[in-house]
């Protein structure tokens, strides 16, 4: 369901809240006619992955939260009161409200009232250990694409035009392995339990990237990266990093 679509849930016409490229948050409601009866909304749609996937806890009404959409934002206002204090009702105010980046302006919110960084706990930060054949997928966007919403099969960043089943390879790479440019490959995962899973028919596409690395577009590569593979903090999937390894397509 796009965002100038009416979304119709159980308590009425819902609105949503989008944050610009400034920080600055504001509400939108749709007002067209969904394109087809069947459509879901983005809540609607990661509830009920939540419901499928996960426990039952009572401190989540899932159901709750796709009837009402303000419920959502409710629960983010006691999670980060200083950045979303009245989260409903500023959104609509004229231009919105500023969530605000302290450390842009030198103002740090720690014990110490400076700046403090940490030491990352390990010195591997991808999760696994470099082998023979394995390769670093990174995913990526395309030009014509906004998050997981693709517009178009034009990638003027990188020369690409009418097709996103694409591998970007590193020449050193291509030629170690006999592979040229147009080839087409398989990509296989080689680490953290994604061994069976395989994305096939990728068409190399020699690129400015470092040696054993590759990079591909998503969602088509999210199959690939490891469900264990992710930040130790936020569980972030790791998709900038994520082991595979190469075949020929046959």
């Amino acid at each position: 369901l796009g965002r100038i679509e009416t979304d119709m849930q159980g308590t009425g016409p819902q609105s949503v809240s989008i944050e610009d490229s400034f920080s600055q948050i504001y509400g939108s409601k749709g007002k067209a006619t969904p394109a087809s009866e069947t459509l879901l909304s983005e809540p609607a749609i990661v509830a009920g992955i939540a419901k499928a996937t996960l426990a039952p806890n009572s401190k989540l009404d899932w159901d709750a939260w796709v009837r009402d959409y303000a419920r959502v934002r409710d629960a983010i206002e006691v999670t980060y009161p200083d950045l979303f204090k009245n989260f409903n009702d500023q959104m609509f105010t004229p231009g919105g409200f500023w969530k605000g980046v302290p450390a842009a302006h030198r103002e740090w919110k720690t014990k110490s009232g400076k700046a403090e960084i940490n030491v990352p706990q390990a010195l591997n930060v991808t999760g696994f250990e470099e082998a023979e054949g394995r390769f670093r997928l990174m995913t990526l966007r395309s030009n014509d694409q906004f998050n997981t919403t693709v517009y178009g099969y034009h990638d003027r960043f990188r020369g690409v035009k009418g097709t996103r089943d694409i591998v970007f390879m590193n020449r050193s790479d291509m030629i170690r392995m006999g592979i040229t440019d147009g080839d087409d490959v398989d990509l296989v995962g080689d680490a953290g339990g994604n061994s069976d899973r395989r994305l096939n028919k990728l068409r190399v596409v020699e690129y400015a990237i470092p040696e054993g690395c590759l990079g591909a577009y998503y969602p088509e590569c999210n199959l690939l990266i490891p469900v264990a593979h992710h930040a130790r903090e936020s569980h972030v999937p790791a998709a900038k990093s994520v082991p595979v390894r190469i075949e020929k397509t046959r």
